[in-house]
């Protein structure tokens, strides 16, 4: 008699965590850069201050809504999200507030891939918005134009 297979486990869900001074300025900019959707959280957050679970001063207002102070998260907007609480259950860019500024190279970036012959029009679109060419990259393996967001992060356009 076999051992019937093992399961294939599920893939787990993800999101990926940058460290900003100011977490709602980096969600603007990357909502518009990747025409993401920032996450309402106003209806979990008012439950929570009702509950007395959440203080005050850990709350601002963004866009006229209540907010967590020192974390925001930004989705894609095609992407499902919990209606009661707002977080995306899909692609999703969480900034959580930490007291040191970006001093190394990043170990982690995202390459934005605009489509073909649209790399120079969106690297002005990103500029527009806040972020900064470092360099232009020429190889044998393609090209790319390498950029720092607001607050410094290196990400690349290809």
């Amino acid at each position: 008699m076999t051992a019937p297979p093992e399961p294939t486990p599920a893939p787990l869900h993800w999101k990926l965590v940058i460290d900003a001074g100011d977490p709602h300025t980096q969600a603007d900019f990357w909502a518009a850069a990747l025409h993401y959707t920032a996450e309402d959280n106003s209806a979990l957050i008012e439950r929570l201050l009702e509950l007395g679970t959440l203080p005050g001063e850990a709350t601002v207002e963004y866009h006229g809504r209540p907010a967590f102070r020192d974390l925001i998260a930004v989705r894609h907007p095609g992407d499902p999200y919990d209606l009661a609480t707002g977080t995306g259950l899909g692609r999703r860019l969480l900034f959580q507030r930490v007291p040191e500024a970006k001093t190394g190279k990043n170990r982690l970036h995202l390459d934005l891939h605009p489509g073909e012959g649209l790399r120079a029009q969106e690297v002005a679109r990103l500029e527009a918005l806040g972020a900064r060419v470092l360099r232009e990259v020429k190889e044998a393996s393609g090209a790319w134009v390498v950029m720092a967001d607001p607050e410094g992060n290196e990400f690349c356009v290809h």
